[in-house]
């Protein structure tokens, strides 16, 4: 019976002791967190306050869209083959 007293105690304990690390962990995650929210919120304060005194910087002009060159009809490449000698 000594053998199941001390088992049971030291399975309690060990329950105990999981449960308070347990504990810690969340602890440590919030606070993990916490930190995390507040360096993003400073950080995005410092963002808006640097893009508020910046000039907005102009657009970037629009490039026209070149036509694709035109190289001629379909009967005239195909003459253009027949001169060449080129057998279809």
């Amino acid at each position: 019976m000594e053998k199941s007293g001390k088992h049971e105690a030291s399975a309690q304990f060990a329950k105990l002791q999981r449960a308070n690390d347990a504990k810690k962990a969340a602890s440590e995650y919030e606070t993990a967190a916490n930190a995390l929210r507040a360096k993003t919120e400073r950080l995005k304060a410092l963002r808006l306050a640097r893009d508020a005194a910046a000039p907005p910087t102009p657009a970037a002009p629009k490039r026209k869209a070149r036509k694709k060159a035109s190289s001629g009809t379909l009967s005239d490449w195909l003459d253009g083959r027949d001169k060449e000698g080129r057998q279809s």
